[in-house]
């Protein structure tokens, strides 16, 4: 089911990459955003709140503070897909000095962004957040290889990778914060790696008229996800945030 999704959305970001002008693009890239806003709205993120439990929570956290997480969060997420984009950018360019270079600034934005958890679950927490963050980003990388390649086969289980370790990620958020649904996170990350990919199909094509304009798309959409842990974090633990 979750792959079946998945690959409906590469499908509709591989139709506008394949568009001959940018108007074309952009009424793609509309659709491709109205799949993404409608999916997260049935499975209950957008416009409604993570649990009824939230509201009177919520009201003993400081909005200084949860504002001061929320941008930490979408510095760091912001890193992250600046990072990879030089990493799969060099795997199509076979530059392997900027790839090595690329690869040290995302192991360590990895680290931050699993540091990030570290004083709410602990260390423990924060490691297996990191393994499971690189689980995904080893998916990308894989994809991006195999893309250059020319190898469906190993395209489509780096597919498959990407939407499993989506689950796995939403599996273990959800269980250490209430206030994080698994189906919200399972869409956010899964979507989140739709975009790598069609970026990685965009670098292939070297369509990069069209990579600047996946590239506000795929940063309100890390936004998102900064966001939502940042709500779930200062509902759960609002003394944190007073």
């Amino acid at each position: 089911m979750l792959v079946d999704w998945f690959n409906t959305l590469i499908g509709v970001g591989e139709r506008a990459y394949n568009c001959s002008s940018m108007e074309s693009f952009m009424s793609r890239m509309q659709q491709f955003m109205a799949v993404l806003v409608l999916t997260l709205a049935l499975v209950g993120l957008v416009g409604c709140d993570l649990d009824p439990r939230a509201a009177k929570d919520a009201k003993e956290a400081s909005p200084v503070r949860v504002a001061e997480m929320q941008q930490t969060l979408r510095d760091l997420w912001l890193g992250h897909i600046f990072w990879v984009r030089h990493v799969v950018s060099n795997i199509a360019t076979n530059d392997p000095a900027e790839r090595d270079a690329a690869e040290k600034e995302v192991a360590a934005n990895t680290k931050q962004i699993a540091d990030t958890i570290a004083p709410f679950y602990g260390e423990a927490a924060s490691e297996k957040l990191n393994s499971l963050l690189d689980v995904n980003i080893d998916a990308v990388r894989e994809y991006s290889e195999a893309t250059v390649a020319g190898n469906k086969r190993q395209q489509d289980a780096a597919l498959a990778r990407l939407a499993s370790n989506a689950d796995d990620i939403a599996d273990f958020l959800s269980h250490v914060n209430p206030y994080l649904q698994k189906d919200n996170v399972r869409s956010l990350i899964a979507a989140h790696g739709a975009h790598h990919v069609l970026q990685i199909n965009q670098y292939k094509a070297k369509n990069y008229a069209h990579l600047g304009a996946t590239w506000p798309m795929m940063r309100q959409h890390v936004y998102v996800i900064a966001d939502t842990l940042t709500a779930a974090l200062a509902k759960q633990f609002p003394s944190k945030f007073s």
